[in-house]
């Protein structure tokens, strides 16, 4: 009796162990931002989600769309369509691959289903939109410098570019020698003037312009149309937008710097994937394809 007694009880223990470890299972899932989550399922159905995705980006996930401040004046970079409302551009196309990245789908879907929603920055206004939270990105010709590191994240960059010079082709002026005393016009919170300075210093030229800011390049190219100012100086890519048969560009280039993609410095997850895309698309070359499709050099 006793032996069948201790038997009993040790079936009934082997029952409620087997029991026990089948109320849950664990298994690995792949996030619409592609990193790994293990999910648990219970007893009733439920499932839990020890989600590995960072904090900031999952807030984009949940939100369902990712906020990317962007130009709205530069043709081939990020040119807002005054019939449509759309944006368009080498950078807004970037925007949407990341997009895409973020939430696991293809960078034509992601355009599909609108997951991104662009705001229209200028050099003055992007970085407090980013500080403050308004947006998750900036994708916005936003020039990489040592200074800048120590506010934001910066991407690797995805584009390289150098300064120049639109001038009137009845100014007389044929190269930067020939803008002493004469009024440069650049945008406000830009780097040019430190460049052009620079660059003065650098080749020793006998050369001391006057500068003045406007906010936009629009205004810019309408200022140097009325002879307001005498160059726009800014990013030769951006200029070229602006080039027609009354102006030209001089040859002279200077304060070559690389465009990053930026975000705000406590967002590291979200820097983390967006180094990880723009990487994977200079290995892969679709950088470039994408480059060549806007007629960039």
């Amino acid at each position: 009796m006793k032996k069948k007694l201790l038997s009993t009880v040790l079936m009934l223990a082997m029952a409620a162990t087997l029991a026990a470890c089948g109320s849950s299972s664990k298994e690995s899932t792949t996030s619409d931002a592609g990193t790994t989550n293990e999910q648990t399922t219970t007893e009733n159905g439920t499932t839990e989600s020890g989600d590995s995705v960072s904090a900031d980006v999952q807030k984009i996930i949940d939100r369902g769309v990712l906020k990317v401040g962007c130009k709205t004046d530069i043709p081939k970079f990020s040119l807002q369509n005054t019939a449509t409302g759309e944006y368009e551009g080498f950078e807004d196309d970037l925007a949407y691959e990341i997009a895409g990245s973020i939430f696991g789908v293809s960078a034509d879907e992601a355009k599909e289903k609108k997951l991104v929603e662009f705001q229209g920055v200028t050099a003055k206004t992007r970085g407090p939109l980013l500080e403050n939270g308004e947006i998750d990105l900036v994708i916005a010709t936003f020039t990489i410098t040592e200074e800048r590191k120590e506010i934001y994240n910066f991407s690797t960059p995805y584009y390289t570019d150098a300064v120049g010079l639109l001038v009137n082709k009845d100014a007389g002026i044929a190269s930067i020698e020939d803008l002493d005393a004469k009024v440069i016009g650049v945008a406000q919170a830009a780097t040019s003037k430190e460049g052009f300075k620079a660059y003065v210093e650098e080749k020793g030229y006998n050369v001391k312009a006057e500068f003045q800011e406007f906010d936009g390049y629009p205004a810019l190219a309408q200022a140097l149309s009325t002879k307001q100012i005498d160059a726009f100086c800014v990013d030769r890519a951006i200029l070229s937008g602006y080039v027609n048969d009354g102006n030209m560009i001089l040859e002279d280039r200077f304060a070559e710097q690389d465009y990053g993609v930026v975000s705000a410095k406590e967002n590291t997850g979200l820097a983390a994937l967006v180094e990880e895309k723009v990487t994977s698309m200079i290995s892969d070359g679709s950088l470039k394809t994408l480059q060549d499709e806007w007629g960039l050099q």
